[in-house]
């Protein structure tokens, strides 16, 4: 999963090809780790993680026949 920090919003894009998405991502530090739960980017293009409110968005937002 390629997580980069977006300047839009402060949230991390998400590329298409890396769904599905997770957090806590490969690029958080190890001492900043919770339990790995998958986020739902298809649906609306945007999700916050539970547990540390890391926001993720998809990058282009939501595709034509993603699904549901």
């Amino acid at each position: 999963m390629s997580a980069t920090p977006a300047t839009q919003a402060d949230a991390v894009m998400v590329d298409p090809k890396d769904l599905p998405a997770f957090c806590p991502n490969k690029a958080m530090p190890l001492w900043s780790s919770h339990p790995r739960v998958f986020l739902d980017l298809e649906a609306t293009g945007e999700a916050s993680c539970p547990y540390c409110g890391t926001r993720y968005a998809l990058e282009g937002g939501v595709r034509s026949g993603a699904r549901h």
